[in-house]
């Protein structure tokens, strides 16, 4: 099977936790991680690239990709906003013998670790709901309605944190990425 060269780092975490700043710390370090970018049919926000935070399909081509069985995993995570991960960008890193890091929702997490198994070592990073929410309302990147639609999803989400092989607090970031590249480091050196 294709998957057996490198290794799987999935981070997942509510919106708000900090799971792309933690992402792009990992990406920055000499750890052989390259990024999975997903897929979504939600718009593209302003600061955002196709094929580098995303790759951005309308509505209609994600549910083709559905059904064409494009995805490892995809999620329907808002009514008509769809995210997954494409099997094909998977499948070349690893053949390549790249490690890669998911930055992804928690359910589309527990998918991609029963699909990975031992090659994935899967965090998930927790922060106290108050502080989600500030974070959230502080971003400016989303209307009321928006926010509240993500606060009741992060309630859902928090019950599926102890299916992940590491649950990491992030009070404090400087102390979380330490915390956090100790992790990985120790996991990627047991090739």
């Amino acid at each position: 099977m294709y998957f057996k060269r490198g290794k799987v780092i999935i981070i997942s975490a509510p919106s708000g936790s900090g799971k792309t700043t933690i992402t792009k710390f990992l990406l920055a370090q000499d750890l052989n991680l390259h990024f999975s970018v997903s897929a979504t049919s939600r718009r593209k926000r302003e600061h955002e690239r196709n094929g580098v935070d995303y790759y951005f399909l309308d509505i209609n081509r994600f549910k083709k990709g559905i059904q064409d069985e494009d995805f490892l995993e995809w999620e329907e995570v808002y009514q008509n906003t769809f995210y997954g991960t494409l099997k094909n960008e998977v499948q070349s890193m690893i053949q390549s013998g790249k490690n890669i890091i998911f930055d992804i929702d928690v359910k589309g997490a527990i998918t991609l670790k029963n699909f990975f198994k031992k090659n994935a070592f899967s965090i998930y990073i927790d922060v106290p709901f108050k502080t989600i929410e500030k974070r959230l309302r502080n971003r400016g990147t989303e209307k009321e309605q928006e926010i509240l639609k993500r606060i009741q999803k992060i309630k859902k989400e928090q019950v599926y944190k102890n299916k992940f092989d590491a649950i990491m607090i992030n009070l404090d970031l400087d102390k979380l990425k330490k915390d956090i590249l100790i992790e990985v480091k120790d996991y990627l050196k047991n090739k």
